[in-house]
């Protein structure tokens, strides 16, 4: 049994736990920042990165103390290198070098997303490779093929702005405040899904990617209309959503041949959107691979486990290894059209 510790600061949530190759999870302590970034509507980049750099290494401590261990006991450090802002990926990484440094021990650079796609493994030992992966967050919106520890092939990507960043806009323009997608959520469980025509992009077309602007731009003219109620225009929303997603993650399942269907990032933890992936996966005869909502937003859980995966695999880094603001699981995967994707 190996002991991982995993540190993660990529966004706004500040993030520690102490994971061990057999799925154990000694400890972990999550700090977000919320109050910080509610008055500007989203994430500031100069605030996050200064409050990582504040409380990272209390709460590296923190973990340690509540398992009862030291840095000596770890096996590892696993610390996020990106994707994300780049300010704050700096933190994690850099204290995941000091810490591998000053102890002798590996460093293992992680990419953020490959934190998500493996995630489901850590509380599913069922869950074998190859699966298809929807990784789905504010940043990102992707249908991969999961064919092993750093082996991944894209098959659809968002050609312009990911799902989670317009649950975050539509939240912002029906004055919900940040975070965006737990407050449609809420919002929307007392409205009507059907009272708001609102397009869904892409659905149905033979082109497998996603694209949710022309969602943005029609629920900025819902709301400027002002005759629809607002928990009316956030069910029609986010079932707009849904129904992008199932569209396009039964077309990826089509083409794939993947056992299983898996769902992770912070949008996975919209209770709407997990029901209807498991309903397309019991259709189209494949098992389905959640994880815990806690598990679907960023936490340094995900990080340790992946590696975890990755150190098993002999798969560790030099002290010189780059903090990367954009950083694709698929790097051979041709770009797609649009300007702004995010890939």
């Amino acid at each position: 049994m190996t002991l991982i510790l995993g540190l993660e600061s990529s966004c706004d949530d500040s993030a520690v736990a102490l994971v061990t190759s057999d799925r154990q999870i000694l400890a972990q302590a999550v700090v977000g920042q919320n109050a910080a970034h509610q008055p500007y509507g989203g994430v500031v980049p100069e605030i996050a990165a200064r409050a990582h750099v504040e409380i990272l290494p209390t709460l590296i401590q923190r973990v340690l103390d509540d398992a009862k261990v030291t840095i000596r006991d770890v096996d590892a450090v696993a610390a996020t290198a990106g994707p994300g802002l780049i300010g704050g990926v700096m933190v994690a990484l850099l204290a995941g070098k000091g810490l591998a440094l000053a102890t002798g021990k590996p460093l293992i650079a992680v990419n953020h997303l490959e934190g998500h796609a493996l995630s489901p493994r850590l509380v599913d030992p069922d869950l074998d490779f190859p699966y298809l992966l929807l990784l789905v967050s504010g940043g990102h919106c992707q249908l991969l093929e999961v064919r092993g520890v750093g082996q991944y092939r894209r098959l659809a990507t968002t050609i312009d702005d990911a799902a989670g960043e317009a649950f975050d806009k539509a939240a912002k323009l029906l004055g919900l405040g940040y975070p965006g997608g737990p407050a449609v959520e809420a919002l929307a469980r007392s409205g009507d899904p059907k009272a708001v025509p609102l397009p869904r992009p892409m659905v149905g077309s033979g082109d497998p990617n996603f694209s949710f602007a022309g969602l943005k731009s029609a629920v900025q003219r819902a709301v400027a209309a002002d005759v629809h109620r607002p928990e009316d225009i956030a069910a029609s929303f986010q079932r707009a959503v849904v129904d992008c997603l199932v569209d396009r993650t039964r077309l990826a399942l089509s083409s794939s041949a993947a056992p299983a269907l898996v769902v992770a990032g912070g949008v996975a933890a919209n209770g709407a959107i997990r029901s209807a992936l498991a309903d397309l996966a019991t259709q189209e005869g494949r098992l389905f691979s959640v994880p815990p909502a806690w598990l679907c937003t960023d936490n340094a859980a995900m990080i340790a486990w992946a590696g975890a995966e990755r150190f098993a695999a002999g798969l560790c880094d030099a002290l010189d290894a780059p903090a990367r603001a954009r950083w694709p699981l698929d790097e051979t995967a041709e770009k797609v059209r649009g300007a702004g994707v995010k890939a």
